[in-house]
């Protein structure tokens, strides 16, 4: 998947029930380093996924039937959704954003 805040998903795939999504986000503090150890929560539509950045900021998020997620579904009319993202970290202000991450059914 290519950098950006939207998922496409096949009709077919949301048909058939939950289903995961997976994303990867990057902290970073103003100066544009990386933000190590921050508690990031993604979740909507019905989904969650928990994760905590490494040494480079990174963190991969799967909303799924893992230990740390929970899967995403969308009604049998409902074309399209968004999850809400939250970080937090020590020395830092809390970065809340709404629809952080907008999840579109295809064909």
């Amino acid at each position: 998947m290519s950098a950006g805040n939207t998922i496409l998903v096949d009709s077919a795939l949301v048909a058939t029930g939950p289903f995961p999504v997976i994303v990867q986000i990057s902290a970073k503090d103003p100066d544009g380093y990386p933000v190590r150890n921050a508690n990031i929560v993604l979740r909507g539509l019905g989904g969650a996924a928990t994760g905590v950045t490494d040494d480079a900021g990174m963190c991969t998020l799967q909303a799924d039937a893992t230990a740390s997620g929970v899967p995403v579904s969308m009604g049998a009319n409902q074309n399209e959704g968004t999850m809400d993202l939250k970080i937090t970290a020590n020395g830092f202000y809390d970065y809340e954003k709404t629809n952080a991450v907008m999840i579109v059914r295809t064909s």
